[in-house]
């Protein structure tokens, strides 16, 4: 193999993706909550963007946006005039709509409805009144003398500040108060007990090593440390039997079989068959080796079930339900309802996403063409950073919208009939039928759910491979087929269960046409064990 230098021409097409259409496909990805932070943030970083809180119909909102589109073509002519220094991202593409759309559409079409509102422009004609400038510079000489006491954010109506406050309210409302741990709930029945100010600092010393699951994981040597005296080890002895008295039962116990022999109940008439079980047997349980361990144990198989049931009911690991792990919000980006026609349509969750627009006292002053070069520049750059921001958003409201309706349209048959009716679907037929590029269902679908008459969904739930139907008919999603085999696998015989090629044959029957290692895969997805495990004896 020779490695030589040398030069060539070669002529090549390679799409090169601009820092705007980058932070477009940002905006499209994240979810409605994560959504709502990032306007808040560039409420407060940029002066020009304020809430459109006056906009109470269709008709004025149309109005408004095309005073908007008079504005940014306006800045679009100026804008090349003007030299931008700093991290703004929007100096060096004037033209907003063009590279916002060109992200979602291969075609060059964007997959926004028609009536989306269009990018701004400015109306120079329209100056505003005398005298206005001398305002601006008489503030601006006061803003110099007062920088430490004056806000230069925009002011906010009313009704902004009102919304804002209910916002937070139910925020708060809604968040869950902090769930007690194990440490406090072991320390508060300490009181229960008369102990010395030693043996309370050795409990609490002793509870704040304990891991998540309620164990004590060290070896006491080396708790203690190998120079500790006997009035040490007595203290750590007394504060660990206090412990092990205390609920949960089997807190502070080294490991899973001493925490499960601490919960045994010594009045039980299955004590000694489960005290053998728990320290001998484990393993043979988890296998269902019944038989064999009757045969070790000279217990009867009817006693060591009996004993096994009582088993399940003990707590492996007693620390866990003091996680205080919350459950997590889920707020739908998109409603499916059903109109009076009895279509399923989709609609926008619009009440949380507030609409946006440029401040009018920044509209004016870039109107006047007496405005120093300083104040254009600076509104130049912070106004094409606010527009885009109000295009992203308009665009991700247009694609996500598309997005679930033709998601609904394909799914039809689960809205009426549940999940065993739905259908196999690929993001890249939802690509062809909006008419842009699959990574972009991809970001739309990206950790948005959707409210549906089945309850709440994930968007890609509604996305399924799909298996061969066995007499040659329509494919069946790969969700049709776990359910279709867990309802098999509960309606068998405990006492001679099915093996996998038998399952293979049930789905047969039941029009799938599916291979053994399907079967396995997903039983393993659905945390089902195999035919022995599940065998009754």
């Amino acid at each position: 193999m020779r490695f030589t230098f040398g030069q060539e021409q070669r002529l090549e097409q390679k799409q090169i993706l601009t820092q705007r259409m980058i932070q477009s496909m940002e905006i499209l990805q994240l979810p409605l909550l994560q959504l709502e932070e990032r306007i808040e943030a560039e409420l407060e970083k940029n002066p020009l963007l304020e809430l459109d809180n006056e906009i109470e119909s269709s008709d004025e909102f149309d109005e408004q946006t095309a005073e908007d589109v008079a504005l940014s073509d306006d800045l679009t002519n100026d804008l090349s005039d003007v030299e931008i220094t700093g991290n703004d991202d929007f100096a060096d593409d004037a033209n907003i709509a063009d590279d916002t759309n060109s992200d979602y559409s291969g075609n060059g079409e964007s997959p926004v409805s028609d009536n989306m509102p269009s990018p701004t422009i400015i109306d120079s004609d329209n100056l505003p009144v005398a005298g206005m400038q001398e305002d601006f510079q008489t503030a601006d000489d006061f803003a110099q003398i007062y920088t430490d006491t004056i806000d230069e954010s925009p002011a906010r109506s009313q009704n902004w500040l009102e919304d804002q406050n209910a916002r937070r309210n139910d925020a708060f409302a809604n968040i869950p108060s902090r769930s007690q741990t194990l440490q406090e709930y072991l320390t508060a029945q300490l009181s229960w007990y008369d102990v010395s100010v030693p043996v309370k600092l050795m409990f609490d010393r002793i509870i704040n090593n304990l891991d998540k699951n309620g164990y004590f994981p060290y070896d006491v040597e080396e708790f203690l440390g190998f120079e500790h005296d006997l009035e040490e080890r007595r203290l750590f002895d007394e504060a660990m039997s206090i412990i092990r008295k205390l609920d949960p039962p089997g807190a502070g116990a080294r490991n899973l079989k001493e925490c499960l022999i601490l919960q045994l109940n010594h009045k039980s008439e299955n004590f000694d068959v489960l005290r053998i079980l728990i320290q001998s047997h484990l393993e043979d349980i988890s296998n269902n080796k019944i038989p064999q361990i009757s045969r070790l144990t000279g217990f009867t198989i009817e006693r060591i079930q009996e004993a096994i049931i009582e088993l399940r009911r003990l707590k492996p690991r007693p620390g866990s339900e003091f996680s205080g792990v919350a459950a997590a919000i889920i707020i739908p980006d998109v409603i499916v309802e059903k109109d009076d026609e009895g279509h399923y349509v989709v609609r926008l969750e619009e009440g949380r996403l507030p609409h946006l627009r440029i401040n009018n006292q920044y509209r004016n002053l870039i109107k006047n063409r007496s405005t120093d070069k300083n104040t254009r520049d600076y509104i130049k750059q912070h106004t094409g950073s606010a527009q885009w921001l109000i295009d992203a958003i308009e665009q991700r409201r247009g694609t996500l919208l598309r997005v679930a309706q033709a998601i609904v349209d394909h799914q039809i048959d689960f809205f009426e009939q549940g999940n065993h009716a739905i259908k196999p679907l690929k993001m890249q037929q939802i690509a062809e039928v909006v008419g842009v590029h699959i990574t972009t269902i991809s970001r739309a679908c990206d950790d948005k759910w959707m409210m549906t008459p089945q309850g709440v969904y994930p968007f890609k739930r509604f996305f399924s491979g799909m298996i061969a139907a066995a007499d040659g008919g329509d494919n069946v999603s790969q969700d049709v087929v776990r359910i279709k085999l867990q309802e098999i696998i509960n309606n068998e015989d405990k006492n001679s269960p099915l093996s996998d090629e038998a399952i293979v044959e049930q789905l047969k029957e039941a029009g799938i046409q599916v291979a053994r290692r399907t079967v396995v895969k997903y039983r393993q997805i659905l945390n089902i064990p195999s035919s022995r495990i599940r065998k009754s004896w």
